[in-house]
């Protein structure tokens, strides 16, 4: 049997194919992001048990506002080669999730590139696709991580910044990731050591990137500069912590917060600006 005839036997097939031909490009966007359910599950289970910071729901949420704003704009016949690259990042991700044999943060950060390389691939042209990956990287549950490994290496670089910063005020002795203020002991505690600090700095630089349409190449020259950035406001804030237990003033927890947002706040407007300034040609 030919395929005309099987259609003329058919019309439903033909109705179904035009339903499919005109569906929303987005259609298909969620329809390969839901193939990837595994990694979706356990993200938002360790998310749920708390064993973890909910701050990827804004990478989420920025992502799904992106496509929403863009809806009407995603191309008709997305690029082939970001297409491909997904679909082997999806099956990549299956193997891994289903292997079981690498921690499920693995899977799910290949579930998530795979998900970003398919929204590059119906992204409208003019649009940049590193943000997009960055976000997407952003939306794992993974600042538990971060702190477990990178915490203690950060609040030492934090500690001995600010040994330095207030030597010529104190008489100032590092011991690990503490410090002996004039004989009084300071620990730089784990919440000092930056993570949510740099999370949040990321992504600043993300979001303002995507809304500025900066082109890839000057996005990924200043990250290097978001993390400088970054690192030192973590440095200005423990250095202020740190004189006022050292002087004998040490700050209640809300105002531990009021030092932290205080710092913060410029930082994210420094960050904005610099993804926001045009590159010279």
């Amino acid at each position: 049997m030919t395929t005309a005839s099987l259609l003329a036997r058919h019309p439903r097939l033909v109705r179904w194919g035009a339903r499919l031909d005109t569906a929303p490009d987005w259609i298909w966007l969620a329809l390969f992001a839901a193939g990837l359910w595994p990694a979706w599950h356990w993200m938002a289970r360790r998310m749920l048990d708390r064993s973890d910071d909910p701050l990827g729901l804004l990478a989420l949420g920025a992502l799904a506002a992106l496509v929403v704003t863009q809806r009407r704009r995603l191309r008709a016949v997305p690029r082939t080669g970001w297409l491909a690259c997904a679909l082997a990042l999806a099956t990549t991700a299956t193997v891994l999730l289903a292997a079981d044999r690498l921690p499920p943060l693995a899977g799910a950060l290949v579930a998530v590139l795979a998900v970003a390389a398919a929204l590059a691939a119906w992204l409208p042209y003019g649009l940049p696709t590193l943000p997009v990956f960055g976000l997407a990287v952003l939306a794992l549950p993974l600042l538990a991580s971060l702190q477990f490994y990178a915490g203690f290496p950060l609040r030492v670089i934090a500690a001995e910044a600010s040994r330095w910063l207030l030597s010529p005020f104190f008489t100032v002795e590092r011991m690990g990731s503490s410090l002996r203020v004039d004989g009084l002991l300071v620990i730089v505690d784990a919440p000092c050591s930056g993570v949510q600090m740099a999370w949040l700095g990321y992504f600043t630089a993300c979001a303002v990137a995507l809304h500025a349409r900066l082109a890839d190449r000057a996005f990924i020259g200043r990250l290097p500069l978001v993390g400088a950035l970054v690192l030192l406001a973590n440095v200005l804030r423990n250095t202020v912590l740190v004189a006022a237990a050292g002087a004998g003033h040490a700050l209640p927890g809300w105002a531990h917060e009021a030092v932290g947002l205080l710092t913060l706040a410029p930082l994210c407007a420094a960050i904005a600006l610099l993804m926001h300034r045009r590159a010279a040609r």
